[in-house]
């Protein structure tokens, strides 16, 4: 009996040092985060907050960047990034698209960071002023919602105006040109136009609808380690708590990284926000709202459900 014990016991210490190997793999050699210019990445960066959370892991952190948020969701689609935040439009046109994308956690904004703007000068004063105008815009962006909304609330359709659809770094020289009348934009690019062109708002986020961001997350990893997603939503959630009482920080580390001049930051730093909050039920009505002004209009292929790829985050869990 006793010697059958000992048997039994060599197997199974036998059996848990074979198993072991394979639970240390049972996670990514590295997390690949997708950023945007700007925000308050660049201070978590400097901060190396994400680095220290996972290390212990034996996870590594990279960062990728990108200039707005549909290249961004296309390379989580393919799975050459696993992680990142975008604007409410980009995950919508994903979706249609049948991309390998969940929303993850959202970021509430007030609607102070995007903005439809003229040139100083401009005869343009209305919403209702577009018609008939060239307007930049990026498509599939946040700004791209922000346009057809601000449209509808002037009662204008989306052909009423002539879409000019362009990345930030091509809108920003044909804004300055002139080669375009009206620009729908986010910041830091807003802030650096209203700053060095003197550019005016006619209206912001706020005037038209209710704006939210997101971090979204590739399918494949959110199934295989979702225990690494909260912890990444936790840890970015702790960052954004820092980052509302700590904006000089948040602007100067953004300045540094990106080279934009640290007056414009700071105005975009100021009017942003940062806390991190799971998907509730308003954050999905409003972004269903957005997904269905896109299908109506023909923007995207086909309806989306947008709670159909939501990811329940519980704070805590």
């Amino acid at each position: 009996m006793i010697a059958r014990r000992h048997i039994l016991t060599a197997a199974l210490l036998i059996a848990t040092a074979v198993a072991a190997p394979a639970h240390a793999e049972d996670k990514p050699a590295e997390i690949r985060i997708g950023t945007q210019k700007g925000g308050f990445f660049p201070a978590v960066r400097q901060r190396q907050t994400l680095e220290n959370a996972f290390k212990p892991l034996g996870i590594e952190i990279k960062w990728i960047d990108f200039q707005f948020g549909p290249p961004l969701l296309e390379a989580i689609n393919v799975g050459s990034v696993d992680f990142g935040y975008v604007g409410d439009s980009p995950p919508i046109f994903a979706q249609a698209g049948g991309a390998k994308i969940r929303y993850v956690a959202a970021v509430k904004s007030e609607g102070n960071t995007q903005a439809i703007i003229v040139p100083k000068d401009s005869a343009i004063k209305t919403l209702a002023d577009l018609k008939g105008k060239r307007v930049a815009f990026g498509k599939g962006s946040s700004a791209h919602n922000l346009l057809v909304a601000a449209l509808e609330k002037a009662g204008l359709s989306w052909s009423d105006i002539t879409p000019a659809p362009l990345a930030p770094a091509d809108a920003t020289a044909a804004f300055i040109k002139g080669s375009v009348d009206a620009w729908s934009i986010w910041d830091p690019y807003l802030a650096l136009a209203e700053l060095k062109e003197k550019a005016r708002v006619i209206a912001f986020d706020k005037d038209v609808h209710r704006p939210n961001a997101f971090y979204i997350a590739n399918t494949d990893f959110v199934e295989k380690y979702p225990s690494l997603v909260a912890k990444l939503n936790t840890s970015f959630a702790a960052e954004g708590v820092w980052a509302e009482t700590h904006h000089e920080e948040v602007a100067k580390a953004q300045s540094e990284a990106t080279g934009v001049d640290i007056e414009a930051v700071r105005r975009f730093v100021n009017r942003s926000t940062y806390s991190v909050v799971p998907l509730d039920a308003e954050v999905i009505k409003t972004q269903q709202t957005v997904a269905d002004r896109f299908a109506r209009l023909g923007l995207i292929p086909k309806p989306v459900n947008v709670s159909d790829i939501v990811w329940k985050w519980t704070p805590g869990s």
